[in-house]
């Protein structure tokens, strides 16, 4: 039967069964007023009848209870039949049977990709969050859009109800939302894959699903075209899911930015401040007061912190604020867990500073990497291994003092996340934490990333710690470090010179330690 078009349909019977009731009861009303019979289940159910619409319950129409706790409920030829006849074809088969038409499908699915973002789910708890009648249902009634409406956003019920006073639903708008379900279906079942998954266990099929955020003015320069999407099913903090409290529009580079600045803090368990310049930090530290921890990062490298993202990974307190004011930094933005209200008055003046709140800081234990190539991609987890007291394997005669190992493990999380060829300098300090004290990154030699992070610390570099994010294919690069003044060296080893290397570190009465962890970022 070919498709028509110019159809506008009554409705005269409507299923409705969501798990969200936000804004239910305004479209119950406008079926109702429409004149159209609603059925009903469980808690949806029972939202309407509160609400003093009519409304028949499912179990009612089919005849058959609900069983298992609710798991089997609309899974019933009576709904399925109702909801797939050919009007004008099926009529003769459907009244044999007993079976009335259902014109439209209200579903919001279960809330699985919400159950398991939350900290400390069980497996349990996340399979009772699988839905099997909603999307049965919504493929059901999107496959025969010809003659059903299937609405499963929430955003769309505004338009059902504006044509329902219309006398019905049109074609084109059943077409689209007949699509935006076999979208949403489509990356449900994606989600509960990717969580069923074991970590780091391959994909043969690398089906993303990404929904458009916004457009954007440019991409890394002026003459690129550009968007932002976003991961639907990842609900856990991070830029995408940020409340956006002021400022202007974010750009593509303040996009990765943020993002590059927020990774960063959520790797540390004290308080802990990032200053982000083009994807590499140019300041870190971490202190007892996250108002400490920021003030000594943004002092690692105030000349290049001009116009940077910083993020914190405790609330930004009016301290920090007053200090920004105080000082007249220009700063692009600000990404924290939350903001106080005097540090929001004070930034107030500030129009064009983006401030993005995340809530409590979490990582996504399922998170991935993903890099294109032209005609392609690669994916890998994500890289949120922190190195601890356990990795350390000393190689050297001298051994690091107590404090050593605190700033070696403090500098090994910010190497991370420092372009490759990567090191970092760092020390201990007496309010609590570690502070980076030298940065060198993105070269294509080693020991020129040690001479970059030597001239950036200056003074302040004798007696720190220094961390390599790979091992040192040559001694050149240790005695770089001595003769700026490092005490300690940590590092994954696994070169074929490591012996050389530890020799010359032995030599200059340098402490080293291996972790065999290496951290490549490119």
């Amino acid at each position: 039967m070919s498709l028509d078009q110019a159809s506008v349909r009554k409705i005269e019977r409507a299923l409705l069964s969501v798990s969200d009731k936000t804004d239910l009861i305004p479209l119950a009303r406008a079926l109702n007023e429409h004149g159209a019979e609603i059925l009903s289940t469980g808690g949806t159910a029972k939202a309407i009848k509160e609400a003093n619409i009519p409304v028949t319950d499912i179990s009612d129409f089919t005849g058959f209870q609900e069983m298992m706790g609710g798991r089997l409920k609309t899974l019933h030829p009576l709904v399925h039949g109702g909801i797939l006849m050919r009007r004008g074809q099926d009529e003769e088969e459907a009244q044999k049977h007993g079976i009335k038409p259902i014109d439209m499908v209200v579903v919001n699915l279960y809330p699985f990709k919400e159950t398991v973002s939350r900290e400390g789910v069980t497996e349990d708890e996340a399979i009772e969050q699988i839905d099997i009648g909603g999307p049965t249902m919504l493929r059901s009634a999107a496959k025969n859009f010809q003659f059903v409406t299937v609405v499963t956003a929430i955003r769309d019920y505004q338009t059902i109800i504006e044509e329902l006073k219309q006398g019905g639903i049109s074609f084109e708008t059943r077409r689209s939302l007949a699509i935006t379900v076999f979208e949403k279906t489509s990356n449900y079942d994606h989600a509960i894959a990717d969580y069923l998954r074991y970590k780091g266990e391959p994909v043969e099929l690398l089906d993303l699903h990404y929904e458009k955020v916004m457009s954007l003015r440019y991409g890394e320069n002026p003459h690129q075209k550009a968007a932002f999407f976003r991961d639907p099913a990842d609900h856990f903090p991070n830029v995408t899911n940020a409340k956006v409290l002021q400022g202007k529009q974010l750009s593509f580079n303040n996009i990765l930015d943020t993002d590059a600045a927020l990774e960063l803090v959520k790797d540390y368990e004290k308080p802990a401040a990032a200053v982000i310049k083009h994807l590499n930090p140019c300041g870190a530290a971490t202190a007892s007061k996250i108002s400490d921890a920021f003030t000594l990062a943004y002092e690692v490298d105030p000349l290049s912190a001009f116009g940077c993202v910083i993020a914190l990974n405790r609330p930004c307190t009016k301290e920090i604020t007053d200090y920004i004011q105080k000082n007249k930094l220009f700063v692009e933005i600000i990404i924290a867990p939350s903001f106080e209200d005097e540090a929001l008055k004070n930034l107030k003046k500030r129009e064009n500073l983006r401030l993005l709140e995340t809530g409590p800081l979490r990582k996504n234990p399922n998170q991935r990497s993903i890099k294109t190539v032209s005609g392609g991609m690669l994916i890998q987890t994500a890289d949120q291994y922190v190195v601890t007291k356990d990795d350390l394997k000393v190689v050297t005669k001298e051994k690091p003092s107590e404090d050593e190992i605190e700033a070696m493990l403090f500098a090994r999380v910010l190497v991370k996340h420092v372009k490759s060829n990567a090191v970092v300098f760092a020390k201990k300090h007496s309010k609590g934490g570690s502070v980076a004290t030298g940065i060198g990154a993105g070269q294509m030699s080693r020991v020129d990333s040690v001479m970059i992070a030597r001239r950036k610390g200056g003074d302040r570099v004798p007696g720190s710690v220094m961390a390599s994010d790979a091992f040192f294919p040559f001694p050149d690069a240790v005695v770089e470090a001595s003769e700026a003044g490092i005490h300690a060296i940590i590092q994954p080893g696994g070169s074929i010179r490591d012996d050389e290397v530890t020799r010359k570190a032995d030599e200059l009465g340098l402490a080293m330690v291996h972790t065999g962890i290496r951290s490549f970022k490119h």
